[in-house]
């Protein structure tokens, strides 16, 4: 399994990281998704992860996403 984190802004409370794991979910291969509303991180696990798709779907969602870093 692929792991990637992403530095999200703009989260806030619960319902952010529910919005975001509605539209992350919904990516292809996508098979877990970890928010950590405080840090504001995303952590997506799966296989064959795209990442242009992942972070149009954070941005879909309403947030604006950062580079990836490692995980």
């Amino acid at each position: 399994m692929t792991r990637k984190q992403y530095l999200v802004t703009g989260m806030s409370c619960g319902h952010c990281a529910a919005g975001i794991t509605e539209e992350v979910s919904q990516v292809p291969g996508v098979t877990e998704v970890d928010i950590d509303v405080a840090a504001g991180t995303v952590f997506v696990g799966g296989t064959e992860l795209d990442d242009v798709l992942l972070r149009a779907a954070i941005v879909e969602a309403g947030y604006e996403v950062t580079e990836p870093v490692s995980a």
